[in-house]
């Protein structure tokens, strides 16, 4: 966005920890804050009524948790988690719903993410239902991996299979499989990428259309803009 609005918007951000397994959000309550990560990497779940569940899109550092509010809702059926521990921006609702109302170019940048987000949506329902569970994990860590900084995450196989809604199992003889063929380095939830394009190869096509549609709809901020984030961020952890 343009670095007036930023600069605008940004005070009333307020930069908090997100560590691992924090729910943001459960099914059914009141959002009153959205949060945009910054280091940290949230999962949204759908649940089952037998407390099954499976994740149907990854926020990162490319957009914001919350998005039902942009839409006029209050409120979400699914479940928000923290699943890479790291930091982000709180912003309150009625300061965003102001935001929303007065147009410009902060609106239009979160209508553009709500777009590339249901397309995440729809891509998932996609290749969960039709693509092997190779193809799935695959675009799973890749997927992971643009919203960090270098070629590692941590990620138990529990999580893996939580958010695919599939078997431990599966997903183990899919994370030998991997490593055996040296895409990747798999031990005690550390998974480092050594073949980034070895893995793409190993994914579906899923993969591919999300991150094209991201690119398009979400070009990099401004230099101006970045740096001010990331100056603003030094400060608040200094205090």
């Amino acid at each position: 966005m343009p670095a007036c609005d930023w600069e605008h918007l940004s005070q009333h951000m307020e930069l908090v920890e997100m560590p691992l397994g924090q729910v943001l959000y459960e099914s059914g309550d009141d959002l009153n804050h959205v949060y945009f990560p910054t280091t940290s990497i949230v999962s949204l779940l759908n649940l089952a009524a037998n407390g099954a569940c499976a994740e149907f899109a990854t926020v990162g550092n490319d957009g914001v948790v919350g998005v039902p509010l942009l839409m006029g809702g209050v409120s979400t059926n699914g479940r928000a988690v923290v699943q890479s521990a790291g930091h982000g921006y709180r912003l309150n609702r009625q300061v965003l719903v102001d935001e929303l109302n007065a147009g410009g170019a902060v609106m239009q940048l979160l209508l553009r993410y709500t777009q590339a987000l249901l397309t995440q949506v729809a891509q998932t329902a996609l290749c969960n239902r039709h693509h092997a569970v190779e193809q799935q994990v695959s675009r799973l860590i890749l997927q992971n991996l643009d919203r960090v900084q270098g070629n590692c995450l941590f990620m138990t196989q529990e999580l893996l299979a939580g958010k695919l809604g599939v078997r431990r199992e599966s997903v183990t003889l899919v994370a030998l499989a991997l490593q055996r063929d040296g895409l990747i380095r798999y031990a005690r939830g550390r998974i480092e990428v050594l073949d980034r394009g070895g893995l793409e190869e190993r994914a579906c096509e899923c993969y591919a259309v999300v991150k094209h549609e991201c690119d398009r709809l979400l070009p990099q901020a401004a230099p101006d803009a970045a740096q001010l984030l990331t100056a603003q961020r030094t400060s608040m952890q200094r205090r």
